[in-house]
């Protein structure tokens, strides 16, 4: 597709995110710790500037911006056959190019390693990186592999090279660790401000909408969702890639684009529950080349009549300001700022059994539909908020780097004792 923002060029560059086709929208580096770039922390806004700066994010980078649902989707992935996401700290810390950073040696390293085996590894092997905390379900250095279906525990920069060699390269184990095999449905939402705006004002209030919906209908633990970096297309925000087994037991994992928090619904309804693809807001998908994705649809719509992208559409000149769904309540939340975990704890739900699509299809009862109808209200209502906060140098702090510090503490107490033994033996 022409202008299109290409994220993998399996002829010339790695499989790392290293292309943007508009950078008019990326932060300066002082903009960094705000995912918007556009409200700075200054500690309380007063309920009209909140709202009044609200509008004009979203008019400029939101829902409402000029170039939203003015470019083609499908066909818009290229192709490629595993997605490995690594789990490592969150959107409000990831600088621009996080596999580059120089301070964030875990997913540069793990970046690098692809760069570097890529001819050797059998599968085009896309790397993204999804928020992390230590002590859940996602904690800081887990991998989740896809369509392997599968996440490894703790993956160190010591073990990298060691990783990458046995499970990317050879298709095998990696022995330290143990594979545990994932179940349900997995979201991931780019919410990477740093890298680009739009990403930073669309992700997070999608991600606060599924986080509801999932609450709302029962889904915990059946579907997860996470915010991650930079995946492509920064033009397509809210971008939303969806991995899970169809109704033929095949893991896929498809992308959708311009997707806004109403659509929430009908994504976890239509593509989660029923197994059947959302074409008007769809992409393309794992394991199928530009060409192929098209096709693909065009079948579709032959069968459906192409009823699926009249109402898109419709639904597109529809689209007003949107926000976090805490708005519906007459709140504000941090979606101009790019912090997901201001408005919400992220943290996925345990693994559950496989997803029955047939049998949770039925548990979408006719009160829990109308409920996906709702409009998402005006901002102009909203309350005072305080701005979240730049993170603290803990925040950033490595678990490698605690053990060299308590290592070198070590070493000067062990000093100081002998030295202190010696004087006395004198």
């Amino acid at each position: 597709m022409a202008n299109r923002e290409d994220f993998i060029n399996p002829n010339t560059s790695s499989p790392i995110t290293v292309s943007d086709a508009d950078s008019s929208y990326l932060l300066e580096s002082s903009q960094i710790g705000s995912a918007s770039g556009s409200l700075q922390n200054e500690g309380f806004l007063s309920g009209t500037d909140s709202s009044s700066a609200a509008v004009a994010v979203d008019a400029e980078f939101g829902f409402s911006r000029p170039d939203f649902r003015q470019s083609l989707l499908v066909g818009s992935v290229d192709f490629y056959e595993r997605h490995v996401f690594l789990c490592y700290k969150n959107p409000q810390v990831w600088p621009p190019r996080i596999e580059a950073a120089e301070f964030d040696r875990l997913p540069r390293l793990l970046a690098a390693a692809l760069v570097a085996r890529k001819n050797d590894m059998k599968k085009q092997t896309q790397l993204t990186i999804c928020e992390g905390h230590d002590g859940t379900e996602t904690s800081n250095g887990d991998v989740l592999i896809f369509p392997d279906m599968i996440r490894y525990r703790r993956l160190t920069h010591f073990d990298v090279d060691t990783f990458v060699e046995e499970v990317l390269v050879k298709n095998g184990e990696w022995l330290p660790g143990n594979p545990e095999a994932l179940t349900g449905w997995y979201i991931f939402v780019c919410c990477h401000g740093s890298r680009d705006r739009r990403c930073g004002v669309c992700g997070p209030a999608i991600v606060s909408r599924l986080q509801e919906e999932i609450v709302s209908n029962g889904l915990q633990g059946k579907v997860s969702v996470s915010p991650c970096s930079h995946i492509g297309g920064h033009k397509f925000a809210g971008n939303v890639i969806i991995f899970g087994r169809n109704a033929n037991k095949e893991v896929s994992g498809h992308w959708y684009g311009y997707v806004t928090p109403d659509d929430v619904p009908q994504l976890l309804e239509q593509h989660v529950a029923k197994g059947e693809i959302v074409d008007w807001l769809w992409r393309g998908q794992m394991g199928l080349t530009e060409d192929e994705q098209k096709a693909s649809q065009e079948h579709r719509l032959s069968v459906n009549g192409g009823t699926d992208m009249e109402r898109g559409t419709k639904n597109s000149n529809e689209v007003g300001i949107s926000t976090c769904g805490s708005q519906l309540e007459g709140r504000s939340c941090c979606q101009t700022n790019g912090n997901i975990s201001c408005c919400q704890n992220t943290q996925l739900p345990d693994d559950a059994d496989n997803f029955n699509l047939h049998q949770e299809n039925a548990e979408f009862t006719s009160e829990k539909k109308k409920s996906f109808k709702r409009q998402i209200s005006s901002v102009k209502g909203a309350r005072p908020r305080k701005v979240c906060s730049m993170p603290t140098w803990y925040e950033c702090w490595e678990r490698e780097d605690t053990y060299a510090v308590l290592a070198v503490i070590g070493a000067a107490i062990s000093v100081a004792f002998a030295y202190n033994c010696y004087r006395q033996l004198k």
